[in-house]
């Protein structure tokens, strides 16, 4: 009675498994579908990871870079804090003398639509980045636009080929339980015709012909579906193991975008870069109207050449920039607010070298390495295809 249960259950459906969107700021080195025994996906994963260290070595590049100049501004500021009072109080005069000026120059102010004072140094301190700032960003967002449709459709892919291999597995147990019932029918036909046979005389050759060609037909069709659906797992599972290794490339490209995006919102101040365009524009038409102005006043001319003099002498290295702060000599709030922007600059763009140091390129070298200590047999040849990367790359 329970086989004959068992034997009627072995068509029950299963619930579907439900499959969550990955976390596209984690990158994952899963080796479970890797065949490390395959020379072929061997040198593909090796190579992958190589690739992943190359990518954040060029990211770290750019992102010196603008540290060093984010210090820079820093140093600038330590070296006029760090001024004798006297000296710091002949910068102070150049400061509030063309605070005073461009107060007085200040009667545009009443115009309707006016750009802020606030919002406009903040685009002036930036003016000769703002159309590469502004190209960068879109650029930056339709990259992150395409990155995010890419990442849906290899999530939508990889969950197509869970599905499959659900599907497959369930296929090959229910080919075995076929094979089951099939032999018990066989069985049980041969049982019959053999008392058919001994218990009435009948001549039962034709029947057992008839079971043994039917059973035969039967198991063979199941044998080959059988095989058939291995051999389908098989490139279902290498399937799933070369797209977790495309996601890992484009989650460390995603990860990389998104961290660029909000570093540049950071820097420009905006939250798109419509934004920025929109301010560029009124900025333009605002800072036409004050050149239009400060013509006419020469005097404030000299008063920031005296400045920039001034600074030049205390070994300022970029004294241009503090023509558009000039608030921020005579306000130690201002200057504080300065600072405190410049650290979370910096702060960002040292999360980001952490980011692509410790977790891109760590993890991807801890990876190799970990690579040649499980399996020894292949240490050479890994370390041959990481020779021959630094070599091409070098």
């Amino acid at each position: 009675m329970g086989l004959l249960k068992k034997l009627l259950n072995w068509k029950k459906k299963t619930e579907d498994p439900v499959f969550e969107i990955e976390d596209w700021n984690e990158v994952v080195y899963d080796r479970s579908d890797l065949k490390i025994n395959d020379a072929g996906q061997r040198k593909e994963y090796v190579k992958g990871c190589l690739e992943q260290i190359a990518e954040a070595s060029k990211e770290l590049e750019a992102l010196q870079f603008e540290y060093n100049m984010v210090t820079s501004y820093l140093k600038d500021m330590e070296e006029i804090e760090a001024l004798p009072e006297e000296e710091k109080e002949g910068l102070m005069a150049c400061a509030r003398k063309i605070e005073e000026l461009e107060e007085r120059q200040s009667g545009y102010k009443t115009r309707a639509n006016r750009m802020s004072d606030v919002k406009y140094h903040q685009i002036e301190r930036i003016e000769e980045e703002v159309q590469e700032g502004y190209e960068k960003l879109s650029e930056t967002e339709e990259y992150q636009e395409l990155i995010k449709r890419d990442l849906k459709k290899l999530d939508g892919e990889k969950h197509a080929y869970l599905f499959r291999r659900n599907e497959l597995h369930r296929l090959i147990e229910d080919t075995r339980s076929m094979t089951i019932v099939c032999t018990v029918a066989v069985i049980i036909c041969i049982l019959l015709l053999m008392a058919l046979q001994f218990g009435f005389k009948m001549n039962t050759k034709p029947g057992y012909l008839a079971a043994a060609a039917v059973g035969a037909i039967a198991i063979t069709t199941i044998f080959v579906k059988y095989n058939d659906s291995v051999r389908e797992l098989a490139r279902v599972e290498n399937g799933i193991g070369h797209i977790i290794r495309l996601q890992n490339t484009v989650k460390i490209r995603y990860v990389n975008n998104t961290h660029l995006l909000d570093y540049l919102y950071l820097k420009y101040n905006v939250s798109s870069a419509s934004e920025l365009g929109k301010s560029w524009q009124q900025y333009q038409e605002e800072k036409q109207e004050r050149h239009n102005y400060q013509m006419a006043e020469r005097e404030l001319d000299q008063c920031q050449k005296d400045l920039l003099h001034v600074l030049r002498r205390y070994q300022v290295k970029d004294p241009m920039i503090w023509l558009h702060q000039t608030a921020a000599l005579l306000d130690k709030k201002e200057m504080v607010e300065i600072r405190h922007n410049l650290i979370i600059r910096r702060q960002s763009l040292r999360k980001r070298m952490d980011y692509n140091k410790e977790v891109i390129a760590g993890k991807a070298q801890a990876e190799i390495k970990d690579l040649v200590e499980n399996y020894p047999k292949y240490a050479k040849e890994i370390l041959t295809i990481v020779g021959e990367y630094e070599k091409d790359f070098s």
